[in-house]
């Protein structure tokens, strides 16, 4: 089983006994205000259940690997990637609310970043909702620039958005 560490925390595949978190994570409206409008729960379990099945490299879903806080052992979010086609990924993070703010983004996106290096892969692109200055600061912070912009590509909160595209390329 893949696993993962930094000096905070831990991380390691989703599991069925996931499936709280997961829907608390996709029901905080802190957590969703920049990236979905309210999303039925069926949608939220299929999104859920794509993400379940063992991940390997060229896996058409989501690697989604569990952050837990090594210090008190509480899950803080999800953090992962997924092939966009071959040597290139989409990569991102979700965490809870009352973890904001303490680098706990920046330092699971730098193990996803170490471990795609240590891959075939050969960059990576994370997609932000433009008005989501902390994730631009958090991706910026772990190497990636700012790509392009996709004008008007998501409606969000009934108003168009424009699609912030950050990438990274990876030196193995």
């Amino acid at each position: 089983m893949l696993e993962l560490h930094t000096d905070r925390l831990d991380l390691r595949p989703l599991a069925e006994a996931d499936w709280p978190l997961f829907l608390r994570l996709h029901r905080e409206p802190e957590t969703m205000r920049h990236l979905f409008d309210e999303l039925p729960e069926s949608e939220v379990r299929r999104r859920f259940e794509h993400r379940l099945p063992d991940w390997s490299p060229g896996a058409e879903h989501w690697l989604c690997l569990v952050m837990t806080d090594k210090a008190s052992g509480r899950d803080v979010g999800v953090t992962g990637l997924r092939l966009l086609r071959p040597g290139h990924a989409e990569c991102g993070y979700l965490l809870l609310p009352e973890w904001h703010g303490q680098g706990l983004g920046s330092e699971s996106l730098r193990v996803i970043v170490d471990f795609a290096s240590a891959t075939d892969l050969t960059s990576l692109e994370a997609t932000v909702t433009d008005g989501n200055t902390a994730s631009c600061r958090v991706l910026e912070k772990c190497g990636f620039t700012l790509a392009r912009r996709v004008p008007e590509a998501y409606r969000l909160g009934g108003r168009w958005h424009d699609d912030l595209i950050y990438s990274l390329e990876l030196h193995g």
